[in-house]
């Protein structure tokens, strides 16, 4: 008799690390809690885990390092790596949006982000040619201190911009938290993928293609 197919597993570290495991244990898979200390990767059971920061999650999975993984769709969108992505898993939301002082009318020449690839492709679909800045610490200070017109960037309860005096304009996508998978491995570990991408979705009313 065969052994079942081990997966690997690219995880982001704290809430989301927390929230996956949650969801992976209860659509099936055996995994142990965390070992303390400071180990980067570990057998956990019913996969092998190696924990990231999220950005880098969607580059492990598409060169096959990992069979699959979680990560939110705003980083997914901006790291433009190709894996499939069955299963959205609906925690985690916030919103992707484009971000003016409150009440500014003049035109947009210069968006700061930490998402260039996602904010120039959203500029090219609304016809504007703004030059995109990439920052990687608060991007909101590039409007606060005219640095920038506006700024791309994501948005949970939306305190901070009313904190100061900045308002979304427009909501450029709904981000949650993604199960991906690498397209070899969906061939190659099959018996292993389907079956928990079927139970996957079986627990979240959020089903993808």
């Amino acid at each position: 008799m065969s052994k079942p197919t081990k997966l690997t597993l690219a995880l982001p570290k704290g809430r989301v690390m927390h929230h996956s495991l949650t969801l992976l244990r209860a659509a099936g898979l055996d995994l142990s809690a965390p070992p303390g200390g400071r180990a980067l990767q570990y057998d956990a059971g019913g996969a092998r885990i190696i924990e990231m920061r999220n950005t880098d999650v969607p580059t492990y999975v598409d060169l096959g390092v990992a069979d699959a993984g979680v990560v939110g769709k705003d980083v997914l969108l901006e790291s433009g790596r190709s894996v499939y992505e069955p299963v959205d898993l609906g925690f985690a939301r916030c919103r992707l949006s484009l971000i003016r002082p409150l009440g500014a009318t003049g035109p947009v020449r210069r968006v700061a982000s930490k998402y260039p690839r996602t904010t120039r492709a959203y500029l090219q679909r609304r016809g504007l040619s703004a030059e995109v800045i990439k920052l990687a610490g608060n991007v909101e200070l590039a409007c606060l201190a005219g640095l920038a017109d506006a700024v791309v960037d994501i948005v949970e309860t939306g305190g901070t911009l009313r904190a100061n005096d900045l308002e979304e304009v427009e909501v450029i996508v709904i981000s949650s938290a993604r199960f991906v998978v690498n397209r070899a491995a969906l061939k190659l570990k099959t018996d292993a993928l389907r079956p928990l991408i079927d139970a996957l979705r079986a627990l979240n009313p959020v089903k993808m293609a």
